[in-house]
Formats: structure tokens, sequence, C-alpha cells
């Protein structure tokens, strides 16, 4: 069953749900760690009869993430020993980790879960694909200025694309280097960032269009559900100190006040306990007064355009990257002039072009319209 105590609970809940938005447990780590979120801790390190609350750790968080006890699961037999001949004696070694289907026993269901078993497998899956440069792997968006980096495979060789940043102002190249890094050879493929990300970016928004009204309500539901996640976390903190400085005076009260070797002890522990009271008033405080007022109209008028809304300055790379990873299973790239395979998740496929600048063209270069223009003017 789900221990008793609801703040624990309430942590146990929040990873899970945090990466499933996230979808990196280093996120969830990073966001976690802002709000001032601690991890329960056995006092004694095995028993879990009582806790002591610790500043959350990246191995919290991915533990959680990857122990199917948290889906409901039971499983025994994940080890086992093995025995291997050296030097004509037997050696045995234990603990030795066994594949899933090796597992003695597996039982689903088996008790209740703070996700199903399908969260889980889902969870799994992403995990994988963050390891950046395995087999399938898909780097996960961490910002940067690439909108597609970890995306762009070469059609040529499968390889995924590098991204190089070049020139006085860092522009993103996306290239091939692996033939080059690893045998020697001539890079499959070259070309600026500029027009393949533009033209990734098109196609998303135009394939998110029809749904950016009902998106943007569930956002503003979003958006008010995570902020009373967070202050439950605070007020359940906030009142897990009152409890421990209510105990701590009822201790000094029943010390004998003749007794200062131990009654100058638990008055400082009192007063730290009372300290934490304070600190935790304080940050309830400060959240309720930064919480903003989302308006729902401007977030609607704001859907209808959502050109706006990707361009605008507080829209980073990593929320775009994530959008783009959202519907995008993975990009094929090819030369001559740039194709891009676009791999939907969903079992859809569309191919775009778009033409390669030659060398010396940038994005500072005059357009064509605008020289016909002073051309026609040069002579009035």
């Amino acid at each position: 069953m789900f221990d008793p105590d609801l703040r624990i609970q309430e942590v146990m809940r929040q990873i899970l749900h945090r990466f499933r938005a996230l979808g990196s447990a280093r996120q969830v780590l990073l966001a976690m760690s802002s709000e001032g979120i601690h991890f329960p801790r056995p006092t004694d390190g095995i028993r879990l009869t009582s806790f002591e609350w610790q500043p959350i750790r990246y191995r919290n968080v991915i533990n959680v993430l990857k122990n199917m006890f948290y889906a409901g699961v039971y499983a025994y037999g994940k080890t086992g020993r093995q025995a291997k001949t050296r030097d004509g004696r037997a050696h045995v070694t234990y603990k030795n980790r066994k594949s899933p289907e090796d597992w003695d026993v597996v039982i689903r269901d088996h008790h209740v879960g703070y996700i199903d078993w399908e969260d889980y497998e889902r969870n799994q899956a992403q995990l994988a694909k963050n390891a950046f440069g395995r087999a399938g792997g898909t780097k996960s968006g961490r910002g940067g200025g690439a909108l597609l980096a970890g995306l762009l495979s070469c059609a040529r060789c499968g390889r995924r694309l590098h991204v190089v940043y070049t020139g006085r102002t860092p522009r993103p190249v996306y290239r091939c280097d692996n033939p080059d890094l690893l045998l020697g050879q001539k890079r499959c493929i070259t070309f600026g960032g500029f027009r393949p990300d533009k033209l990734i970016a098109d196609a998303v928004l135009e394939a998110v269009a029809p749904f950016a009204i009902d998106t943007a309500i569930e956002a503003h539901a979003m958006l008010n559900q995570a902020a009373e996640d967070k202050r439950l976390v605070l007020e359940m903190e906030l009142q897990q100190a009152r409890y421990d400085a209510s105990l701590t005076e009822r201790r000094y009260a029943a010390c004998d006040p003749d007794n200062r070797l131990i009654a100058s002890e638990l008055e400082k522990r009192w007063e730290e306990a009372l300290g934490r009271v304070r600190g935790f008033e304080q940050r309830l405080e400060a959240d309720i007064a930064a919480t903003p007022e989302i308006n729902v109209t401007r977030l609607e008028g704001l859907a209808q355009d959502l050109e706006t809304a990707w361009t605008a300055p507080a829209t980073s790379m990593r929320e775009k990257q994530r959008l783009i990873r959202t519907l995008i299973e993975d990009i094929d790239a090819d030369k001559g002039e740039i194709v891009l395979v676009v791999h939907w998740k969903g079992g859809r496929h569309t191919e775009l072009r778009v033409k390669k600048p030659k060398t010396g063209e940038h994005n500072s270069r005059t357009s064509a319209e605008a020289l016909g223009i002073i051309r026609e003017m040069a002579g009035r």
C-alpha cells in the first residue's frame, strides 16, 4: 500500500508526473531542486520506519523512474549467480543482472501503484531515447542554437548528424562527422541550419494549427494544476516543519530547566525548528505572490497566431525542441538540395526540400525583390 505519509506520496507523484511533462530525468531534477523540494531517506539507511528529508538528487529521480515497484509490479530473481572456469578453478560471481525474460517471478498488478504498466514502459522507452549516442537514441531537447539537434540522420550512412557552430556570430551547421572521425573519409553531408530549421518549424506549426485553440485551453488548465501541485508540496513541508517545532517544544518543556547541559541543546533545536517554519512560511507567501494571472483571452488569441508565439523572445529553444520531438520521430537528410524526410509520430512521412545556399550566400544578403526596386529607382 502507499506510505501513510502524504508528503512521501506527493513527492513520488511529482517525480513521475513531471517526467511525463518534461521527458528528461535531469530536467525533473533541476525543476524540483529549483523549488527546494526534498526527498525522504531512511534515518538508519535501511528500515522504512523514520525518515530524514534531504535535497533531492539525480539518483533519487532515476531510481523512482526505473523501479517497476512504483508501477504495481513485483519482480524476483533479477540477478543470479554465474560460474566460470579460470586457470582450472571454478569462480562463482553473484548479483549478475539478468534480462527481464529470464527473471524468476514477474507479477503485474501485484499491488497499488503510482502509475500503470503502460506508463512505466513509456518512461523506460523515453529514458532509452535520451541516451544519445546509442542505437535509436534521440538527443533530448536541451536548448542551444540548433532546432533539430539530435533528430537528423544521414540518409547515406544512417548515422546521426552532429551540430557545430561557425562564424563570427555562431550559427549552427549540421554535418555527418562520423566518416571523417572514425574512418578518415570525406563527410557525407554538410549544410547550414537556418533553412532546414525554418522549414521544419513551418511544417510543425501548420500541423498543430487546427488544434491550437483546444490546446491553449488545456495549457491554461495545466498551468493552474502545476501551480497547485507546487503549492501543495510547500504546504506539506510547512506542516511537517510545524510538527517538528511543536515536538521540540514539548521536549524542551519536559526537560528539567536546571539540567543546563540538556536544556541548552533542546532550546537550540527548538530555535532551529522555528527558523525552518519561518523559512517555509516565507517561501509559501512568495509563491502565492509570484503566481501569474493567466489571461485566457490573450492565450486564445495567441493560439490563432502560432508564428507570433513561436518567435516570441519568451519562447526558449528548449521548448521549441520539445514541441518538435512531440510530433516528429526522426528526420533523414540528404545532400544536393537539402532533402528532409520527416517521420511523424503515428506513421506518416513527409518529404521536404529546400535549396542549399551557394558559396557566398548568407541570410544578410539583400533580397532579389529589394535589388529590383533599387535598380528601378536608381534612374529617377
